[in-house]
């Protein structure tokens, strides 16, 4: 009694099936890099165009193009802090040096201040004739 017919064949239906699988990723694989490739090409299609009128508008009014001065500074903004620059002993020595010079300055402040109420105060109690 053979039941490998009724039941499912002899395994050659399996191979198949995995090779049209296969196959089928392949393609599906193959439409969604040409969609992406026609999505990207739209898209600089459309910014060569916006940058078109952009000129066309500093032509007419005389405006010059900013340097691309903003991109050059996003890669310096590290978002993790970890991952920052680290600072030379010139650099540190430069900012404590104006903690101390606004140390100072608060502290004259606050010295000037005290001297100008003394000198109210005493101004009040004397008389000069």
């Amino acid at each position: 009694m053979n039941f490998i017919g009724a039941v499912g064949g002899d395994g050659g239906d399996d191979a198949d099936d995995k090779e049209k699988a296969e196959e089928e990723e392949r393609e599906r694989q193959e439409a969604i890099r040409e969609a992406e490739e026609r999505r990207k090409e739209k898209h600089r299609r459309m910014e060569e165009e916006r940058e078109k009128m952009r000129q066309d508008i500093r032509d007419k009014y005389n405006i010059k193009k900013k340097e691309e001065v903003v991109e050059q500074q996003m890669p310096q903004e590290e978002p993790n802090p970890l991952m920052r620059k680290k600072k030379t002993p010139e650099e540190l020595a430069a900012e404590a040096e104006q903690e101390e010079l606004d140390d100072f300055t608060k502290l004259k402040n606050q010295i000037e201040t005290q001297v100008n109420e003394l000198k109210t105060q005493i101004e009040g109690k004397c008389v000069m004739q």
